[in-house]
């Protein structure tokens, strides 16, 4: 058994996982300030986001497993030290060449965001494990919805060398919290870190209920990325021509899915997570029938987009702690490798979005990402119910 965490310290994780998680957009609206100063063209400095990503997978496959083997306070608390210290490097960069490698190592560092998920998750009380889940997965949300508009206006206001100090010392402040507040207890795990690594690849053989989060997660991310990206397209082209300000406005309406995520998680315990996906694929499925109607009338487009990712991020939360019921004591391992297939599925969503939208126009994407709702709902239905597993488990 796991010991409860200290009053309050869900809400530090949460707070924590927006913070860390962050840090991989915050730049992205200064990146033409950035070129200019660095004197490179913006062609170059564009792959900083593609190096915060890769740096993030990278430290979802290598460093989230950690979570089984360390405990928390020390875990967090020297993740977050790190990613302070590769902003600071970040922020002194005389070059593109070492401003990428110091995005390569904050995105490793940010995957911190998801171990606070994972311990959330393994040491809620079982009847509240997934509401202590989603209200991370709360603050992250907020982290991704605010970051751009944060980093910014800092930008505008201190230029981005001084911006990114900034979110390097509120980073040092969290890591003083997860040192003082997070549980102290370390997991006992029968093997060694190697030896977890070396184990990640045979959990999908051993656990169906795993296969079927990661084709279901990776089916629905497909659609929620080929609807953001070709309505990014399909809106700057004609009839629409609108700019890259009023394109982003349409982003608000994320703020529908970050404010349901506390209530999945508590429909979660309560009713189970097949319920819950199911119920929340139908949403997304309908906002995405509403969004094929066209793109003409503003309101309704927004209103598809609400219910739209209202549901993929509700999907999402309950679909994670569906993976972490399967066996707590290895929440760090099972959560790997749920979210590097995750991401490395839904990216295909980003490709085929262009594509999809020269063929067939805004519906024929549209659709086509209905389709793979649908298909998501199927699969995370398929086999036994979940909440007989999370039972089973717990047993």
């Amino acid at each position: 058994m796991t010991a409860a965490p200290a009053r309050g310290a869900t809400l530090l994780l949460a707070v924590i996982a927006g913070t860390a998680i962050a840090n991989n957009y915050a730049l992205q609206p200064a990146l033409t300030e950035v070129a200019a100063d660095l004197g490179v063209p913006l062609t170059v400095i564009g792959l900083v986001p593609s190096a915060a990503f890769l740096g993030c997978m990278t430290g979802f496959a290598l460093l989230l497993p950690l979570t089984d083997h360390l405990a928390p306070h020390r875990l967090v608390a020297a993740q977050l030290t790190a990613l302070a210290a590769a902003l600071v490097l970040a922020a002194t960069a005389s070059g593109p060449a070492v401003l990428l490698a110091a995005y390569l190592l904050i995105g490793a560092a940010a995957s911190v965001a998801a171990q606070a998920g994972s311990v959330a998750g393994r040491y809620a009380p079982e009847r509240r494990r997934a509401t202590g889940v989603a209200t991370v997965a709360a603050g992250m949300s907020a982290g991704i919805l605010l970051s751009r508009l944060t980093g910014g206006t800092l930008a505008d206001l201190l230029g981005w060398r001084p911006m990114l100090l900034v979110f390097a010392a509120v980073v040092l402040v969290c890591a003083l919290a997860a040192a003082l507040l997070l549980p102290r207890q370390r997991p006992r795990s029968p093997r060694g870190y190697g030896a977890t690594l070396a184990s990640l690849p045979p959990l999908l053989r051993h656990h169906p209920e795993l296969r079927r989060a990661v084709a279901a997660g990776g089916l629905w991310y497909i659609a929620f990325n080929l609807v953001w990206v070709a309505l990014a397209l399909a809106l700057a082209q004609p009839p629409h021509s609108l700019g890259p300000n009023a394109i982003g406005l349409y982003s608000l309406a994320g703020l529908l899915g970050f404010a349901v995520l506390p209530l999945t998680g508590r429909l979660t315990d309560r009713y189970g997570s097949r319920t819950v996906v199911t119920a929340a694929l139908l949403a997304a499925a309908a906002g995405t029938a509403v969004l094929a109607t066209g793109l003409g009338t503003p309101l309704v487009t927004a209103f598809g987009l609400a219910l739209f990712d209202a549901g993929c991020f509700a999907a999402q939360a309950a679909n994670q702690s569906r993976v972490i019921a399967l066996d707590p004591e290895r929440s760090g391992s099972l959560s790997s490798v749920y979210l590097v297939l995750y991401f490395t599925i839904g990216a295909l969503g980003t490709g085929l979005a262009a594509p999809l939208l020269d063929l067939f126009g805004w519906r024929g994407a549209a659709l086509t990402a209905l389709a793979a709702l649908l298909l998501a709902m199927a699969v995370a239905r398929a086999g036994r119910p979940c909440e007989q597993r999370e039972r089973a488990t717990v047993s």
